[in-house]
């Protein structure tokens, strides 16, 4: 790749960067309709995104009812019916185990990330959760620079390496344990805990979808972020650790999700809400 070629990459980059991160950041601090209208647009995102890589055709009945599904168990949630929203997931099925996936990862994450916003703690526990994976891809790569070693998944994806996951883990842990000073002092050490938990769940999300790709023969999952690649590319990671979070938060009530023990995880039951099928949890 020319320089040239090269620096037209990183503007595109640094100007959709310019563009998403305010806007992101926004909606996290607003909350309520801006913050949910946000997750439903990028649960459809994700779906047309997934559904376009297998080529499934979008301008059908079937489509459309594949692009409209997560947004339907978006609503559903929003309006307290967390279980029913859930239970959204097996019908997919009925289109077949390729088309379904996509949908089913767009309602699995952007449920988590609606769930999250929604909890006491909700703003805390959404920054939480994008600090640690941005944390978690970031220190690999430098660790990964600096250190290089030997690979950790060759036939997936030959750039990352045990070093660079390495890194990735400690970084999330300081990162988690920095938010979680900042948002509830006191629960510094369970931060550090908890963002070296997730960032295994971000860095296995990444692998992931670096084998799909790998399996369908491409090297972006779309062109939806200029410079980034597709919505897939740049949340992967995001993708697995919220689930892992929202699964967390159903052990505790009225505190943040990383302040959990090993007593919650044994002996709680699911969450109120969950089993009311409300949305008190605002």
């Amino acid at each position: 790749m020319s320089a040239s070629s090269r620096w037209s990459d990183l503007r595109l980059r640094l100007l959709s960067a310019a563009v998403l991160i305010p806007v992101a950041a926004f909606c996290i601090w607003q909350g309520g309709a801006v913050y949910d209208a946000l997750i439903l647009l990028a649960m459809f995102g994700l779906a047309w995104e997934g559904e376009t890589l297998i080529c499934q055709p979008l301008k059908t009945w079937r489509g459309c009812l594949l692009l409209a599904w997560p947004v339907i168990a978006g609503l559903a949630a929003l309006k307290g019916e967390w279980s029913a929203a859930f239970w959204m997931i097996w019908p997919t099925l009925i289109f077949g185990f390729p088309a379904s996936v996509p949908v089913v990862v767009a309602i699995i994450g952007g449920l988590s990330l609606l769930w999250l916003r929604h909890l006491p703690f909700g703003m805390a526990s959404v920054l939480f959760v994008i600090s640690v994976v941005v944390a978690s891809d970031s220190f690999a790569y430098l660790a990964g620079r600096i250190f290089g070693g030997p690979k950790l998944a060759p036939s997936i994806s030959p750039g990352k390496t045990r070093s660079g996951a390495m890194g990735g883990l400690v970084g999330s842990a300081l990162a988690g344990g920095l938010v979680a000073w900042l948002a509830v002092p006191g629960t510094q050490l369970d931060g550090l805990v908890c963002g070296a938990v997730l960032s295994v769940f971000s860095q296995s999300g990444d692998l992931l979808e670096s084998a799909a790709k790998r399996r369908l023969g491409v090297k972006d999952s779309g062109r939806m972020i200029p410079g980034h690649g597709g919505l897939l590319d740049r949340f992967d990671g995001l993708l697995a650790a919220a689930p892992a979070a929202a699964l967390l938060s159903l052990a505790v009530t009225a505190q943040p999700f990383w302040s959990i023990l090993p007593a919650d995880l044994t002996g709680s039951s699911a969450h109120p809400s969950i089993l009311q099928g409300s949305s008190s949890h605002d």
